[in-house]
């Protein structure tokens, strides 16, 4: 028999909220130029136009944001990158949910993946799959969406040389894993809101979802529902994690339904810990800390 996974009720009270920022503003409408924009994007902004006069490159307290397109299989595919510090140690790819149903890089819980990941000095790429905002192609089910985070790993290993991280959200933890976990390059995976369960009735669009490869995945492995979340009911959701290779975490996150609605500073709190937990161990001076490589 397979070992049973090791489950984690959170418990929000018993844990501060120092330090969790971040917050996505409302949409709002602007009239002014593309400063402006930028500014009210990312707050404050050191010299964005010493890249030749073009929204590309924004300096946000001693972190870059790069807004670029990498080459995809079908096209080129929009792409965010939050820069680390220069002494990474890993790198980091964050996917997003269901983009016929809103996903895109831009997602909230994307959004708070990515800030957990990059508190560490770890670059962190959003990118959007095929046919999804400025993004080349045209949306493929699943499959051809594989092939979008191999090629976003590919960049990502270029560019950065470094042991990587996957994490990815509902249809983007997925796709992202089933790409991430025979990967060699990706020494850790985080599954948030893994869907273990669809709503037929609501759309014709097929999402069924065959997660059996975790049979075989031997990386670190974080697993993140809310006690509330429909497509990830608690019964499936441990019979999934129980049948994964260890090591492997299941934390919920009570309260908290599919999008972590008003439990996102939890959320990444959690990230975070495991972070620590999984790859980052502490020297017995705080001023100084080790980072796993080997995972």
């Amino acid at each position: 028999m397979r070992a049973q996974p090791r489950l984690i009720r959170f418990d929000p009270s018993s844990h501060s909220r120092h330090g969790l920022d971040g917050v996505i503003p409302k949409p709002r409408v602007f009239t002014g130029g593309a400063r402006d924009l930028a500014r009210s994007l990312v707050g404050d902004i050191v010299d964005p136009w010493s890249h030749g006069g073009h929204l590309n490159f924004v300096t946000v307290h001693n972190s870059t944001i790069r807004s670029f397109f990498l080459e995809g299989p079908s096209g080129r595919l929009e792409a965010l990158l939050n820069a680390g510090s220069p002494e990474a140690t890993h790198a980091a790819l964050v996917c997003h949910p269901h983009p016929l149903f809103g996903g895109t890089l831009h997602n909230k819980v994307v959004y708070h993946t990515m800030k957990a990941l990059n508190s560490f000095g770890f670059p962190v790429l959003r990118f959007n799959f095929r046919g999804t905002g400025l993004s080349q192609g045209e949306h493929d089910y699943g499959a051809g969406e594989v092939d979008d985070v191999r090629a976003a790993l590919a960049w990502l290993e270029a560019d950065y040389r470094l042991p990587l991280i996957l994490a990815g959200f509902s249809f983007g933890a997925a796709v992202g894993l089933r790409a991430a976990c025979p990967d060699d390059r990706v020494k850790a995976v985080i599954s948030l809101g893994t869907p273990v369960a669809t709503s037929a009735a609501e759309s014709e669009v097929p999402r069924a979802y065959n997660l059996d490869f975790l049979h075989d995945c031997r990386k670190p492995k974080l697993f993140v529902s809310g006690s509330n979340d429909r497509f990830g009911p608690r019964a499936k959701l441990e019979a999934v994690v129980a049948a994964a290779a260890e090591p492997k975490t299941l934390i919920i996150i009570e309260g908290a339904d599919h999008f972590f609605e008003g439990k996102l500073h939890e959320l990444r709190q959690t990230i975070e810990e495991w972070i620590r937990e999984a790859i980052v161990s502490f020297f017995p001076d705080p001023g100084r800390r080790s980072v796993r490589q080997d995972l």
